[in-house]
C-alpha cells in the first residue's frame, strides 16, 4: 500500500480532476466519497479501481481488511483528504470507479417502471428522485441531454447509493419514449394544467414511464406532445406548484403497480 502525504502528488491532482466532467471523461472513471457510497459500490460489484483512506481511518477501523485485496489501496494524509473532498468535513474514505463498468441499456428491451428526467439540472432534485425511484421499486432513471451530469459529485452524494440499486442512464428521451410506446407501455407526462388528466384517475401499471420536466419551465412542449397522456396533481391549497422532486414522488408511488 502506498502512502501519499502531499497534495502536490500527481495521483492527488488526477483524483481532484474527477470533480469535473472533463476530468472524468479523460480518465474514464469517477470519484466516490464516504463510507456508505464506497461500501454500496463494493456490494454492487462495481469495478472499483482504487480506494484511498486517511491514516486515521486505517488505524481506527482496520479498513485495509474491509475491502477486497485486489483493489489498490492508498493511505493518504488528512491534507490530501481535504483536497479531494467536496464537503467541509470529509470522512476520509474515497474510491474511484471505472466508467466502463456501466452497462449499456437498450430502450427497446427496457421493462418495468422508469423515470425520465427532461433537462432537470439541480443535483439535489435529481438525487431525491433517484432515491425515491429506488424506494418505489422502479427499474431505472433516464437523464436527458441538458440534465445534470450523473457523475457530478453533489449528485453522486445526493443519490446515497440508490444509483447502485437501479439502472441509471443518460439518453435521448424521444428515443426512449418511442420505444416504450412501440412496446405498448404508457408514457405519462407531468403538466401544471388543470385540463390534463388527474393523476389519481389512471390506475396502476407495471411497465410504463413517467416524465418529469425542468424545475423552472416544466416539461418541454415537444415531450408533452410525445407522451401517451399528461397528468396533473390537483392542489388544494394556495401554492402555485410543487417542487419537481415532491411531485415525482407522489406520481411514482401512485402509478407503480
Amino acid at each position: 500500500m502506498k502512502y501519499i502525504q502531499s497534495t502536490g502528488n500527481q495521483s492527488v491532482k488526477n483524483w481532484k480532476k474527477l470533480q469535473t466532467k472533463k476530468g472524468r471523461s479523460r480518465q474514464n472513471k469517477y470519484l466516490l466519497e464516504g463510507w456508505h457510497l464506497v461500501n454500496e459500490a463494493i456490494k454492487a460489484n462495481k469495478n472499483i479501481l482504487e480506494i484511498m483512506a486517511t491514516t486515521t481511518v486505517f488505524e481506527q477501523t482496520g479498513a485495509q481488511n474491509l475491502w477486497p485485496e485486489e483493489i489498490e489501496c492508498f493511505e493518504i494524509s488528512d491534507e490530501v483528504a481535504h483536497q479531494l473532498s467536496a464537503t467541509p468535513s470529509p470522512q476520509g474514505v474515497f474510491a474511484t470507479v471505472s466508467l466502463d463498468d456501466e452497462p449499456e441499456i437498450s430502450p427497446a428491451s427496457a421493462t418495468g417502471a422508469w423515470l425520465f428526467l427532461d433537462t432537470i439540472q439541480d443535483p439535489g432534485n435529481v438525487g431525491t428522485m433517484v432515491r425515491t425511484a429506488d424506494a418505489a421499486g422502479f427499474s431505472g432513471v433516464v437523464l436527458s441531454q441538458g440534465s445534470v451530469d450523473m457523475y457530478q459529485p453533489k449528485l453522486v452524494r445526493s443519490m446515497q447509493g440508490s444509483q447502485f440499486h437501479i439502472q441509471l442512464v443518460e439518453g435521448d428521451l424521444r428515443e426512449w419514449t418511442a420505444a416504450f410506446k412501440k412496446n405498448h407501455f404508457p408514457v405519462f407526462g407531468s403538466e401544471l394544467n388543470e385540463q390534463a388528466r388527474s393523476y389519481d384517475q389512471v390506475g396502476r401499471h407495471e411497465d410504463f414511464a413517467l416524465v418529469m420536466g425542468n424545475e423552472g419551465n416544466g416539461l418541454s412542449q415537444e415531450m408533452l406532445s410525445e407522451t401517451s397522456m399528461n397528468l396533473y396533481i390537483p392542489l388544494a391549497g394556495q401554492a402555485e406548484s410543487l417542487n419537481v422532486a415532491i411531485a415525482a414522488g407522489i406520481l411514482m408511488f401512485k402509478l407503480r403497480a
